[in-house]
């Protein structure tokens, strides 16, 4: 039988931040509430949360970034939404949001997730943003909990 690693969805002590785009503030709203309830039903108390707001989806790479290099944090949760408009503008921001937020990530060796919306239409993002598709927000949120598990399992040598 294969020895099997999962984290588990159990936070308690665990310190998060939540990076929110302010840009498109009728979705990321919504995926920042889902986000908090999230972390209070999986045990993180309220003072254990920071919220941070960048204007754009485009700055929470940046803000991720030296949050998990702060030490301060077992977990950072990026929440935006990108929804397509007239022009191509939206694939050169999602493509490198995504990238920056991976790269915060790996450099950091925290989980750093990613709660952005990419969407063709608002109709689209509100689906996503505690509509009838669910809340990212809070998908993004129990990545986190759990992969910061499943890190703190591979670093106590379970593996």
């Amino acid at each position: 039988m294969p020895k099997v690693l999962e984290g588990s969805l159990l936070a308690g002590d665990d310190r998060a931040a939540i990076v929110v785009s302010r840009f498109n503030e009728l979705i990321t709203g919504r995926l920042l509430s889902g986000a908090l309830e999230t972390l209070r039903r999986h045990g993180v108390p309220d003072d254990h949360v920071t919220v941070v707001h960048v204007p754009g989806s485009f700055e929470l790479p940046l803000a991720a970034s030296r949050l998990a290099h702060s030490g301060q944090y077992t977990m950072v949760i990026c929440l935006g939404a990108v929804i397509q408009g007239e022009t191509t503008h939206h694939e050169y921001i999602n493509q490198q949001v995504a990238a920056g937020i991976m790269q915060a990530s790996l450099s950091s060796g925290i989980p750093v997730t990613f709660g952005v919306l990419t969407c063709e239409s608002m109709d689209q993002a509100l689906n996503r943003a505690g509509g009838k598709v669910g809340n990212k927000g809070h998908e993004a949120t129990l990545a986190a909990i759990e992969m910061a598990n499943l890190l703190r399992s591979l670093d106590s040598g379970d593996a």
